[in-house]
């Protein structure tokens, strides 16, 4: 990978997607951060650029396909190639038992963890391919390879990520093209507070973390950076999970 590769986040603008893009920017890459809030998105493109890297906000939303075949095209517009992909874009959906679920909640969460990270790599592809390069990163989550009470569809759209992935990976491995996944455990984002409730729920989550403590996003930055980089050249069709060894046992 080049020293200054190109690199874009999806979901870039809280949590994991804003601490993988500030840490891209202090290794030199040139960005492109997407999002649905244009105003937070500008604030997030000026912050980076005071780190002395090149960086744009382009306004997306990865459950439409023109949207984000617009986004990739400007992506290439902007800097001729796209080197890291990293699809971070999703939503917890609506928490709660199955018999609660509504055909209402499972789109709303399908089209934004499975359709925005299908159409989101269909058009990375599209560029990637032709490259012979690339490396595309899919943020998936430890409930994509277990059970989880309460939240049955968004564990549902997190296991279909990881199939996408692995599917992906075995089509485009021929192209020089690597695709992974990283899988979070529970991590101190907004998404985690919704998804907790109250401070006291996410303490006693912690408790059943080996570690001690609940992930931190630069703490899944640092997996997608390593599966970004030259280090993992051989490493193409896996999910690796930063949990704090939550599901050792």
């Amino acid at each position: 990978m080049s020293a200054q590769p190109v690199v874009l986040i999806t979901g870039a603008l809280t949590g994991i997607g804003r601490a993988t893009a500030l840490a891209f920017a202090k290794q030199g890459a040139r960005l492109i951060v997407s999002g649905r809030r244009a105003d937070v998105g500008k604030i997030l493109e000026a912050e980076l650029k005071e780190l002395g890297v090149q960086a744009r906000f382009i306004q997306a939303d990865v459950r439409n396909d023109v949207a984000v075949r617009d986004l990739m095209d400007q992506a290439v517009t902007q800097y001729g190639r796209l080197d890291v992909a990293v699809n971070n874009a999703g939503t917890e959906g609506q928490p709660g038992p199955i018999s609660a679920q509504t055909a209402e909640s499972y789109v709303a969460t399908f089209d934004t963890n499975v359709l925005g990270t299908l159409l989101s790599m269909k058009h990375e592809l599209r560029v990637m391919g032709p490259q012979k390069s690339g490396t595309i990163i899919n943020i998936s989550s430890t409930y994509g390879h277990e059970g989880a009470a309460n939240a049955a569809v968004y564990s549902a759209s997190k296991h279909a990520v990881e199939g996408l992935t692995k599917s992906a990976a075995l089509e485009v491995a021929s192209t020089g093209v690597r695709v992974n996944a990283v899988a979070p455990g529970p991590t101190d984002t907004g998404m985690l507070d919704r998804f907790t409730g109250s401070p006291e729920n996410k303490a006693a989550l912690a408790g059943y973390v080996p570690l001690g403590r609940v992930g931190q996003p630069n703490d899944i930055a640092a997996a997608v950076l390593y599966l970004a980089s030259d280090a993992a050249a051989f490493v193409t069709g896996q999910v690796i999970t930063v949990d704090g060894g939550k599901t050792a046992g």
